[in-house]
């Protein structure tokens, strides 16, 4: 939640180690526009033009309420292997239609992430019991803005034995509700040490975030240089912590410094994940 006000500041890039979710290797998200600017501080984003309506839950197999019009071309083998093995135990109709669900899940994640989450909804009516359709939802959910929901579901992905390492978007989720301090906590756990690469990276980049939200810049800043940033990297993790460091800085006046580092981003930014860009443009 740190937004226009400080933060975690990308645009919603993708990473790998939750790719399992999605048919587009799409993955989970910070909490952020177009333009990198976090939107936590508003309510959820449930309704509007272009935004899809919610499936709502009912009885397996009723016509009426099976979710978003799924398109024809639309394939169940587009699922990741990994994924379509978590649904061996439904029958092959059932099946089909979750995976079908979850592949348009993963299609939508970044054009139209409440559209996701409809689909995703969809899939979760029929597969309630399946970690990984509970993953899909609570990361549509996550997408969306639904901060309260993402972590439900992220929450009961875990319980039900999620293989892909949910604790930075859990984590990040408890900030997005307003609890900077729980977020705190669980960066502090066996769970969280455990964790190594860019999920290492994620949870690091978070912890500062709720640094953050809570008003203390300068542990944020040595969250975020701890280990020291390598300022000739580059790549989607180097371009988010370098981001992430900048708008540290500018919160404690050290404009220089941050426009810097905002430099360092761009420079990263290899994708275009981030609007650092014009952050350059703002600051000079």
């Amino acid at each position: 939640m740190v937004g226009d006000r400080q933060g975690d500041g990308e645009r919603r890039p993708r990473r790998a180690s939750n790719d399992r979710t999605s048919s587009n290797n799409s993955g989970p998200r910070r909490h952020y526009d177009q333009r990198g600017r976090d939107q936590r501080a508003g309510a959820p984003r449930t309704s509007g033009p272009g935004r899809a309506r919610a499936a709502q839950p009912a009885a397996d197999g009723d016509p009426r309420h099976e979710g978003p019009r799924l398109p024809a071309d639309v394939e169940a083998k587009e699922l990741a292997p990994d994924v379509r093995r978590e649904l061996v135990t439904l029958d092959k109709t059932t099946a089909d239609f979750v995976a079908r669900h979850l592949v348009m899940a993963g299609k939508l994640l970044d054009e139209d992430p409440d559209a996701a989450l409809a689909h995703a909804r969809a899939a979760r009516n029929r597969a309630g019991r399946i970690a990984v359709v509970r993953e899909a939802v609570g990361i549509a959910a996550y997408h969306s803005g639904d901060w309260a929901q993402a972590l439900a579901e992220l929450r009961a992905a875990r319980r039900m034995g999620s293989k892909s390492a949910l604790l930075p978007m859990i984590a990040d989720c408890e900030r997005g509700v307003g609890r900077p301090e729980r977020a705190l906590e669980l960066a502090r756990s066996d769970e969280a040490t455990a964790l190594t690469g860019e999920d290492a990276d994620e949870l690091r980049i978070v912890t500062a975030g709720a640094r953050s939200d809570l008003g203390q810049f300068e542990q944020a800043l040595a969250i975020l240089s701890t280990p020291q940033l390598d300022p000739t990297k580059v790549g989607q993790t180097a371009a988010r912590l370098f981001y992430v460091y900048a708008d540290t800085l500018l919160a404690l006046g050290r404009t220089e410094e941050a426009l810097q580092w905002f430099l360092h981003a761009e420079q990263a930014d290899i994708d275009g994940i981030t609007d650092a860009e014009d952050r350059i443009t703002e600051l000079s």
